[in-house]
């Protein structure tokens, strides 16, 4: 093969030949990620970049963590089985379940694990319907659940859905987007008008009865958006007495990024009947979980339900020295507190340039939303893109996201320092500057 191939420009050529056009890629000039340990990666050149957006909200124990590494060498090494599907019986996906079931909020006692969170969120709507015998599923405007077609039907972004996405047995609610109320109330004036909304949804757009609500406790894609906390408590009390079963998507929020908690759902003392994850729970790994009540599993009995790949010990084992990793380096304290010294470090920048309107978020999943101006409050969608190209010129890799991509999202590797957490400032600050003097940035 000639080497040709492994540059650049050949390799976007190929992707442009036989990928998807949807095919995405960062960056005016994509990179090539050839290498990564700890809270680094390492383009095909050799240089470095701090990577604060973890593999798109995947990477929680950092890359290439050595105990990881490890359990998998020795596995491979054992010759041990890399795939039995569910129907053989293999240590690792019942090991790894007692553990995820111990770190669950209290009364969520079964788990199932799937190849992504899409498709964990897929299951959580077929075992609502199947316990309730309802069909309608709530969701939120900018939200996001994955891209297989039930969880596309509940996808509050225009440009992820398709002319031919089925949009049965789905309804949306008004966001809780403070930043942006659709109510035009302010945090002192607020009366949760978007958590009463949920029963306005129910009673004019459902015959008065439903299946489930899914929320993510910070919405993911839709830019960090982080409702008040007061917020759960409402709409699960709404969604309960409608029949319903919430459902938390925890597929970014999870995996102790958020809270001191491994999910934070339990953090935030959401009364939820199930809880997805994926991403960071298998630190990159291609795995998701779902978990909920007996009750909810138990009206599943006498049908049958298998996922392939569902149980494979390689990805069960890495989900669960993940976790072990997390707890005993006690991650999700760090992500509390690196996450704080960044937000801090976010708002003082804001105090320095007006193009960011808002910084938010929990734990060590920020998103800052820039802005033309911040009266009108148009979107700086164009200037993201810049800075994000800035800052990786700069040895930084952010994400982007919102329903114009004018929110910049954060979230780095659980283990990152304090010294780390004070260069991604430096650096978004210097690009900011950059940016200004070169006039593309307000």
């Amino acid at each position: 093969m000639s080497k040709d191939f492994h540059s650049n420009e050949a390799l976007i050529a190929k992707r442009k030949k036989h990928f998807l056009p949807t095919a995405l890629l960062y960056h005016n000039q994509p990179l090539q990620l050839v290498r990564a340990k700890g809270e680094y990666v390492w383009d095909e050149q050799g240089r470095r970049y701090l990577d604060a957006i973890g593999g798109i909200v995947c990477i929680s124990a950092g890359h290439n963590h050595p105990r990881i590494k490890q359990t998998l060498i020795e596995m491979l090494e054992r010759d041990e089985i890399q795939h039995t599907s569910t129907l053989y019986l293999t240590r690792y996906p019942v090991e790894l379940a007692e553990t995820l079931i111990a770190e669950a909020p209290d009364g969520l006692d079964r788990a199932a694990f799937t190849n992504s969170g899409s498709e964990a969120n897929e299951l959580a709507f077929m075992a609502a319907r199947q316990a309730t015998g309802e069909t309608t599923v709530i969701n939120l405007r900018h939200g996001y659940h994955g891209g297989t077609a039930g969880t596309l039907a509940q996808c509050g972004h225009h440009s992820w859905r398709f002319r031919s996405q089925p949009n049965t047995a789905a309804t949306s609610a008004l966001e809780p987007y403070c930043y942006r109320c659709p109510f035009n109330q302010k945090p002192d004036s607020c009366d949760l008008e978007c958590a009463k909304n949920v029963e306005t949804t129910i009673q004019t757009s459902t015959h008065g009865r439903i299946a489930a609500m899914i929320i993510e406790p910070v919405m993911g894609v839709g830019g960090f958006i982080s409702p008040p906390e007061a917020y759960f408590a409402e709409v699960t009390r709404i969604v309960h007495e409608y029949g319903g079963k919430y459902i938390s998507d925890e597929v970014q929020t999870g995996a102790g990024r958020c809270s001191s908690e491994f999910l934070l759902t339990k953090g935030l003392n959401i009364d939820a009947d199930i809880v997805t994850m994926a991403k960071g729970f298998g630190n990159g790994a291609a795995i998701g979980a779902a978990v909920m009540t007996t009750e909810v599993a138990d009206a599943l009995d006498g049908k049958l339900y298998f996922n392939t790949f569902g149980g494979d010990p390689l990805q069960t084992a890495q989900a669960k020295v993940t976790m072990d990793i997390i707890n005993e380096e006690k991650l999700a304290d760090n992500a509390v507190a690196m996450g704080q010294r960044l937000f801090d470090g976010l708002q003082q920048l804001m105090q320095r340039h007006r193009l960011i309107g808002d910084v938010r978020g929990r734990g060590l999943l920020l998103g800052m939303e820039l802005v033309k101006d911040r009266k009108s409050k148009a979107y700086a969608s164009a200037e993201a893109a810049a800075l994000m190209d800035q800052c990786k010129d700069n040895g930084l890799l952010l994400g982007k996201g919102g329903l114009f991509g004018n929110v910049i999202r954060i979230a780095p590797p659980l283990s990152i320092t304090a010294g780390q957490v004070d260069t991604m400032v430096d650096i978004i600050d210097r690009s900011l500057s950059e940016l200004d003097q070169q006039g593309r940035a307000a």
